[in-house]
């Protein structure tokens, strides 16, 4: 039976990749590695329990193998939760490509990882995430028919980056129904953290509301782009933390959550689009409640674009998306009724509420 446990970082652990896979409940993680083309990959297969595991590829230039490993273990894992509380038959995958996209990606790298990702029989399905592009999604379609996401011109759903910010933008609205009694955003003020493609997209949303828009990003183009279309004011990061904002939106890598950032933050919501944003999701869930902090549980709000690559699956239907996407803004509003009804954090309530699909799926 798949438990979903709290994250422990393999970095800081004893355990061996067997033991961690069976520890965090994953079924598969296969290696792959190519001298030809330079590719080194891992995929991770968490769960296919309701169905394949679909999950987009990453392409980053992580500091070592082990960073990547728990990574994509943290990140598949993520999947099962994000497709179990969003009502879709699919599984939790993910995989990572170590090296920079901007220097060592190539089309034939892209159609070698599609050669491994056919070599899993449909078990994994892969999409697009940070480092990656439709087009990118195209050579990989060369070698296997298990990828989604991939250019709008080919029947495909193209870029998910829209759909995500816009589940994001449903979630963020709810907290604010939740916490102030009413959705309207005009006049508050919020601190976008990461302007790439979801968080950009984010930001072109918000913009609409008439909010007062921070952001910081390590990319200075992509800051001045926000600055130049959408009038957001660009800080230094270590300086955000001490705004005085009303929401905290992360959209950039995970753990941005944690024990500095909680003992700086004066925010009233933290909700945005990156992945295992709690660097540790028990104690720092803990601490976000005893400080009366609206948080929307990342792997719920950031759903649309697997929602979106979901529907590829089946014959993209534009207009069946957006009407799944939205129905993130009352999926939020009932987790945090069962929070305050059960004493848990919003995340435990999120989590209770995956996990029990997964079990009914299983007796099915």
């Amino acid at each position: 039976m798949i438990k979903i446990n709290d994250v422990q970082d393999i970095r800081s652990s004893n355990n061996s990749i067997i033991s961690e896979m069976s520890r965090l409940g994953h079924e598969q993680v296969v290696f792959c590695q190519d001298q030809l083309t330079g590719l080194n990959a891992i995929i991770a297969v968490h769960s296919t329990t309701l169905g394949p595991a679909l999950g987009g590829t990453r392409m980053w230039n992580y500091s070592s193998e082990l960073d990547a490993l728990n990574d994509v273990l943290r990140l598949s894992r993520g999947m099962t939760f994000k497709a179990a509380i969003s009502g879709l038959n699919l599984g939790g995958g993910k995989a990572v490509i170590i090296g920079d996209a901007k220097k060592d990606k190539t089309d034939c790298l892209m159609r070698r990882f599609g050669e491994f990702v056919e070599t899993l029989n449909g078990h994994y399905v892969t999409a697009e995430d940070v480092g990656m592009t439709p087009h990118d999604m195209k050579m990989i379609r060369q070698k296997t028919c298990h990828v989604s996401g991939i250019p709008k011109s080919m029947g495909g759903s193209g870029d998910p980056s829209p759909v995500t910010a816009y589940g994001v933008f449903m979630g963020l609205k709810a907290c604010a129904t939740y916490k102030w009694g009413s959705d309207d955003l005009s006049g508050k003020k919020i601190w976008v953290e990461g302007v790439g493609n979801v968080g950009m997209n984010l930001v072109r949303l918000l913009s609409k509301e008439g909010m007062i828009i921070y952001a910081t990003d390590i990319s200075e183009d992509r800051l001045s782009e926000a600055a130049s279309n959408y009038g957001v004011i660009t800080l230094d990061k270590y300086a955000a933390y001490d705004m005085d904002v009303d929401i905290y939106a992360p959209c950039a890598l995970g753990a941005s959550v944690n024990d500095y950032s909680l003992s700086r933050l004066s925010c009233s919501i933290i909700a945005g689009a990156a992945n295992n944003q709690l660097a540790d999701e028990q104690r720092h869930g803990q601490i976000i409640l005893e400080k009366g902090i609206v948080y929307a549980p990342d792997f719920l709000i950031n759903s649309g674009g697997l929602v979106s690559v979901c529907s590829e699956l089946n014959g993209y239907d534009s207009n069946e998306v957006i009407s799944k996407t939205e129905r993130i803004y009352d999926t939020t509003l009932d987790i945090f009724r069962k929070s305050e009804l059960e004493g848990i954090t919003s995340h435990q309530a999120a989590k209770q509420i995956a996990q029990a699909r997964l079990d009914r799926a299983l007796y099915e």
